[in-house]
């Protein structure tokens, strides 16, 4: 083992990402992110692409259909609220068991195809789940409308100790808002980016990179792909089921529009910015995104006229103009000309700039392995 998977180095990376999740609210106060809704948000979709990382990143296999699970978890989280009380901790469980139930059904389906063919038929499971989410199971999903708590819910734990009044998630009495349901989600992404690091460096992990690397020549040795994309699959299934019960558990609300085809485009988008196949990439995609979400779309043309007050009144007013058209409701115009230009120049994402800044401050020109692969890949 190299020392650059040494335990002792992971050690430290894990023990300084801890150390910046746990820590979010000091150093994203100056840039306006410090807020609880957007840490809650960067936690909960960090934790979402974490796990479809585990199966895009490793694998190769490319799922369109990711929200399902995402749904899924919401519901299953709601229902527990409904049924045995606002503790978080029955929520997150029974979420996460439900989406690899539901995972472990479509997984076996669908991974009996690859390529393009997996893709269309997890996006064809992701819509069926959403159609149903949103017409037919309408007694178990209460439709468009969305399933929330009712004070008339049964909440069997929660009235067993007095507290049926209450409609927030609450955890030894602490109410899973603000900043203690960021710190909640907080613990969980850390709990999260463990496990995936563990499976990065595991033989499983190698045994699934092996099936994005030549999935021919592993079938060839005598070696079954099978079993091994599947438990990926299951387990990304799991960790999106657990991402939307964090959703639920900061607002105790589930709705249909988490399904759709939009949302399982947006972790891919996440996946891909950062950086597929790394630890840190997908969490640094999802929090640009949700950042550009956020704060790019609150800006408007007096913000705007702000910023740019240093500037002649000749060139402040085309300027702002011009950047009128990139925030506020052009917000998706901005991070799609930084997701083009990070695909042209960066195709591995901004993990990728990052190695790059490290070799150059380094003074070596040698390229990452990661280079070396796409330039392999591109030659055969």
């Amino acid at each position: 083992m190299s020392a650059r998977t040494s335990p002792a180095r992971d050690l430290v990376y894990f023990v300084i990402f801890a150390a910046a999740v746990l820590t979010m609210p000091v150093w994203l106060a100056p840039i306006g992110a410090g807020y609880p809704d957007l840490l809650q948000k960067f936690a909960i979709y960090g934790l979402f692409a974490t796990g479809f990382n585990l199966l895009f990143g490793l694998t190769g296999y490319l799922s369109f259909g990711h929200a399902a699970f995402l749904g899924v978890g919401s519901y299953t989280a709601v229902w527990s609220f409904k049924l045995l009380g606002m503790n978080p901790i029955p929520a997150v469980i029974l979420a996460v068991v439900a989406a690899g139930i539901f995972a472990l059904a479509i997984g076996f389906v669908s991974l009996r195809r690859s390529g393009i063919y997996f893709s269309i038929l997890t996006l064809a499971f992701a819509q069926m789940s959403y159609n149903l989410a949103y017409s037919v199971l309408t007694p178990i999903t209460n439709g468009e409308t969305g399933l929330r708590v009712l004070r008339s819910d049964p909440r069997i734990f929660d009235a067993a100790d007095g507290a049926e009044g209450a409609l927030v998630s609450t955890l030894f009495g602490i109410e899973m808002n603000g900043y203690a349901g960021f710190y909640f989600c907080a613990v969980i992404l850390i709990a999260g980016f463990f496990i995936a690091q563990r499976i990065f460096r595991s033989p499983f992990g190698i045994m699934l990179r092996a099936v994005k690397s030549n999935q021919n020549r592993m079938t060839y040795t005598g070696l079954n792909p099978r079993p091994y994309t599947l438990a990926a699959f299951v387990i990304s299934g799991m960790y999106a089921g657990l991402a939307g019960s964090l959703l639920c558990i900061t607002d105790p609300l589930a709705g249909a529009e988490r399904m759709q085809w939009t949302a399982s485009g947006e972790v891919v988008l996440m996946t891909i910015l950062g950086g597929a196949g790394t630890l840190l990439g997908p969490l640094l995609g999802a929090g640009l995104i949700k950042y550009f979400e956020n704060i790019f779309s609150a800006f408007n043309e007096q913000t705007l006229h702000s910023i740019f007050s240093f500037l002649p009144d000749f060139l402040e007013t085309p300027v702002v103009g011009l950047m009128s058209l990139f925030v506020g409701e052009g917000w998706q115009l901005t991070l799609g000309v930084l997701f083009m230009i990070i695909v042209i120049f960066l195709p591995g994402g901004i993990m990728e700039g990052v190695s790059r800044l490290g070799r150059l401050f380094k003074g070596s020109d040698k390229p990452s392995a990661a280079d070396k692969g796409r330039v392999e890949a591109a030659a055969e």
